[in-house]
């Protein structure tokens, strides 16, 4: 890959630092060999959320489903429904149990806290791969 590759930016939110942290230490400058290399930008916040997503240039979304106020499913379910071709959702679930709630989000995937680095890779690293073929097709 050439020093020149494009990155690609994801957005973490989480109204907790740690949890961001976490996410941030798991996914590393490029969570598979075959992907680009990552911008993370963060989000404390509902409307920090739906700013940066309004600004553009969002490839990935990670949204934390434990959250308050507000919660990343209901987060999820907005971005679905208000942001033309929106970038792929991936919950992080307070347990494995709530995966239908991803589910009805319309979240393309579903990691399980505690984070699981391997895991959460894996799973950015899939949907990375799909918003670079979705790129791609456009």
């Amino acid at each position: 890959m050439s020093s020149t590759e494009e990155k690609m930016t994801i957005l973490v939110y989480s109204d907790d630092r740690a949890t961001r942290d976490k996410v941030r230490l798991a996914l590393g400058r490029r969570p598979a060999a075959d992907v680009p290399l990552i911008e993370i930008v963060e989000a404390a916040t509902h409307p920090a959320v739906i700013k940066r997503l309004d600004a553009g240039g969002v490839d990935v979304v990670i949204l934390d489903g434990e959250a308050v106020p507000s919660g990343g499913m209901g987060i999820a379910r907005q971005i679905k429904d208000e942001i033309y071709q929106a970038p792929p959702v991936l919950l992080l679930l307070g347990r494995p149990q709530d995966a239908w709630l991803a589910t009805w989000s319309r979240a393309e995937a579903a990691v399980s806290h505690p984070i699981d680095p391997l895991e959460l890779a894996s799973a950015v690293a899939g949907l990375m791969r799909r918003r670079g073929e979705l790129r791609t097709a456009s």
